[in-house]
């Protein structure tokens, strides 16, 4: 694998390659060149987020694996490395704004990365939504106060409540972006180093206070899965959502690929460090964990997860102070979020791929940045929380299909890349980097990996999709149904009405096209 670069222009006066590979795909240059090296890794690293990961649903992975769902945190790493990898070529290639769509219309075709566009779009909404209920299972454990609705020991009382917190939060990021990217990169990149730094701290603390080995602890089951067809394989499958949820989103830092200085040289790195960095402290916070919390038999590792780690563990005053950098975490990263969405359905609409494309699509003359995209996620994102206000289990469904679909989305990427270096017509970006003969045992590896776990993640089991009375089928098959419904809907409407008038609108239309035998833009809006 090689990552070798030609002397090139200061990063301070961007890269001439950056703004060709725009040219190439048929658009000029509108956003703003602001963001530098560490506005990048600190947008993927904020999108992962390790705190609010690891914190939110270390609870779901216990409750469901034991302690030994720990190893599918490397397993989960492994697999999104392969993805990564062929992102990070991709990025090299073409650090454009919403690169997934833009990535699987390159790669597929123009429905292949409107249905890929639409995927990771929508999951994108439902992300926020699910980024934003994490402010539920910390902020009430810091304070009772933030407990607004009820007491907590009411049925629909910590949902209704997460609803509320969330709506908040959701409130707040569409405000930050809608005032540019400068201000979003300040507040997430401070927030990111706060974290980071909280992390480490953390990882020091819980190995203070170690009180068992990593052969106990890491081989507890609980006696979970007994009874299953797959027994603790099952179990622990299950469980690896945990894991899953935690490390995705490192496409980020191409995202913001318009608005960066030398993307194609910095992306790659950015998206490899935040992943590597994600895995190491987000890994060793949860082993420590594990081996520092006083009983690990204890029935709240199951149900407040890391929240009664460092509180019994560090005590309430240090305990709480972590929790309150977790609050930032999770503020950032839903920033982190809100920001990769509305480059997302800037770049769809920049092809007029959804409707009133040219209003989502228009770029403040102050601010440079796409405002309406900003407002319409936010209300989204509330309105996913509102629906779902009475619903007790409303943390797993909304996670798991938020992380399904963002797997589906990256499928849409490495698939049709998959074909192209089969048929041998992808070629990486001259002096960027590259995996060489690496690259197509990576890619098929990547393709596996998304196709085994988001049939893992989407599959029926009743005690993530239906875990409480009443039972029905359509609960328990619910990632199938409302899943099958966005694409199928989404892709209908697209096939009927918007392909007929999809085409690079005339005001972000590149004055200079491609060359002879590149292949040009789309065909304008008829």
């Amino acid at each position: 694998m090689t990552a070798t670069e030609p002397p090139g222009p200061s990063p301070a006066h961007g890269d001439g390659h950056d703004d060709e590979s725009l040219t190439e795909l048929g658009y000029r240059p509108e956003l703003k060149r602001t963001l530098g090296n560490f506005h990048t890794f600190a947008a993927g690293v904020s999108y992962i987020s390790i705190l609010t990961g690891t914190f939110q649903l270390f609870y779901f992975g216990v409750a469901f694996g034991g302690p030994a769902y720990w190893w599918s945190w490397p397993m989960v790493f492994v697999g999104q490395l392969m993805v990564a990898l062929c992102f990070c070529e991709l990025a090299a290639r073409y650090p454009v704004a919403g690169s997934v769509y833009n990535w699987a219309k390159k790669m597929g075709g123009p429905h292949v990365g409107w249905l890929g566009g639409w995927m990771m779009m929508t999951a994108t909404m439902v992300t926020l939504s699910a980024v934003a209920l994490a402010y539920q299972v910390t902020l009430p454990q810091i304070d009772p106060v933030f407990q607004f609705i009820g007491d907590g020991s009411g049925k629909n009382d910590a949902a209704a409540n997460a609803v509320l917190l969330g709506s908040v939060l959701i409130i707040f990021t569409t405000l930050v972006n809608a005032f540019g990217v400068k201000l979003m990169a300040r507040i997430n990149s401070a927030g990111v180093f706060i974290e980071l730094i909280a992390a480490i701290v953390l990882i020091a603390l819980l190995a203070a206070h170690i009180t068992r080995g990593p052969s106990s602890a890491l081989t507890e089951t609980y006696g979970l899965g007994a009874g299953q067809n797959l027994g603790y394989l099952g179990a622990f499958l299950s469980a690896s959502l945990a894991s899953a949820y935690v490390m995705y989103g490192f496409d980020t830092a191409s995202s913001l690929g318009e608005e960066s200085l030398a993307p194609s040289r910095n992306a790659p790195r950015a998206i490899l460090r935040a992943l590597v960095a994600s895995f190491v402290i987000g890994g060793l916070i949860l082993l420590f964990a594990l081996l520092a919390v006083p009983d690990l038999q204890a029935e709240q590792l199951g149900t407040d997860g890391l929240q009664y780690v460092v509180l019994t563990t560090l005590g309430s005053n240090i305990g709480e102070a972590v929790l309150w950098c977790v609050v930032i975490a999770i503020t950032v990263c839903a920033l982190a979020v809100h920001t990769a969405g509305i480059r997302l359905m800037f770049a769809m609409a920049r092809d007029n791929n959804l409707p009133a494309g040219s209003l989502l699509a228009r770029v403040h003359p102050r601010f440079r940045t796409p405002i309406v995209p900003a407002v319409v996620i936010g209300l989204v994102g509330v309105v996913i929380l509102v629906i779902n206000i009475n619903q007790p289990q409303i943390f797993s469904v909304i996670t798991s299909i938020a992380i399904i679909m963002i797997y589906l989305a990256y499928l849409a990427v490495t698939t049709p890349m998959l074909v192209q270096r089969l048929r041998g017509k992808w070629k990486p970006a001259e002096g960027r980097f590259s995996l060489g003969r690496l690259g197509l045992p990576i890619n098929i590896l990547a393709v596996l990996w998304g196709l085994a776990m988001s049939i893992n993640l989407a599959w029926p089991r009743p005690d993530v999709y239906n875990a409480q009375p009443p039972h029905h089928w359509y609960l328990q098959w619910g990632a199938f149904l409302f899943i099958g419904v966005v694409a199928g809907a989404g892709f209908a409407y697209y096939w009927f009405v918007q392909r007929h008038r999809t085409g690079v609108l005339e005001e972000h239309r590149a004055e200079e096209q491609p060359a002879a035998g590149t292949p040009g833009p789309p065909e304008g809006p008829r």
